[in-house]
């Protein structure tokens, strides 16, 4: 089955180019030209990425994200953007995006940035751990699922979030500083992300996983090095 990508861009010259190198490398291309149209194609045809230019005519890529979020739908999305700055790229990663791609770009970059998406979602992440279940507290991790829940209640993660949430989860009690973890997340792949984006990603993830994000339970703070996952009474339940 062949992945579809929705590329949400208004510029007819560059959403031609972008359906043509994209639809030559095998994958199904969706167009949208707007924002509107997109979210609707996002309901509708489920892509499983989105291709994102951050200005567009109605609502821009920022609120898009936002929405798509808010939703509770955590398809990879890959935002593009004419801007070079560091807060730009910063709210992107707040608001939900995967990764950023700043203009002007080569076709290759843009195809090895979807496929380094496409394979931590959808592949890599529910083929290597311990085991399929994780617990601790009344979070409940579904690694072949790749879903998490908080007493019960289905949590979205997005596919960066949950390889990270992962990565700490099986090393527990282990401090890791914002290097390592950037290092593990670009793995063989290509993550063009920066020491700041952890910070952003250990902030979503304590939002959705903990009782109180200013007082983390599990994700803890080691203070002048970095981050470690703490485990209930040192134990992890885990369940074949």
């Amino acid at each position: 089955m062949r992945n579809r990508i929705l590329c949400i861009e208004d510029d007819p010259a560059v959403a031609k180019g972008l359906k043509y190198g994209i639809s030559d490398e095998g994958f199904e291309f969706l167009h949208a030209a707007d924002g509107e149209a997109g979210l609707k194609l996002i309901e509708t045809r489920e892509p499983d990425l989105v291709v994102l230019d951050i200005r567009l005519p109605d609502i821009d890529g920022f609120e898009l994200c936002r929405r798509v979020r808010s939703a509770g739908n955590s398809v990879p999305i890959l935002m593009l953007t004419a801007r070079d700055a560091e807060i730009d790229k910063v709210l992107g990663l707040e608001l939900g995006a995967d990764d950023y791609l700043v203009k002007p770009y080569s076709f290759r970059e843009l195809l090895s940035r979807i496929r380094a998406l496409l394979r931590r979602a959808y592949g890599d992440l529910s083929s290597t751990g311990s085991g399929p279940v994780v617990k601790f507290g009344s979070v409940r991790l579904q690694r072949e699922q790749m879903k998490a829940f908080r007493e019960d209640q289905d949590i979205y993660l997005t596919p960066i979030e949950f390889r990270l949430l992962r990565y700490l989860v099986d090393h527990p009690d282990r401090p890791f500083t914002r290097a390592e973890l950037l290092r593990h997340l670009k793995g063989t792949d290509a993550y063009y992300g920066d020491e700041r984006a952890i910070d952003v990603h250990v902030r979503h993830l304590r939002t959705k996983l903990e009782d109180d994000p200013a007082r983390p339970r599990w994700i803890q703070t080691v203070r002048g090095f970095g981050y470690k996952f703490a485990p209930e009474d040192s134990k992890i339940v885990k369940k074949a």
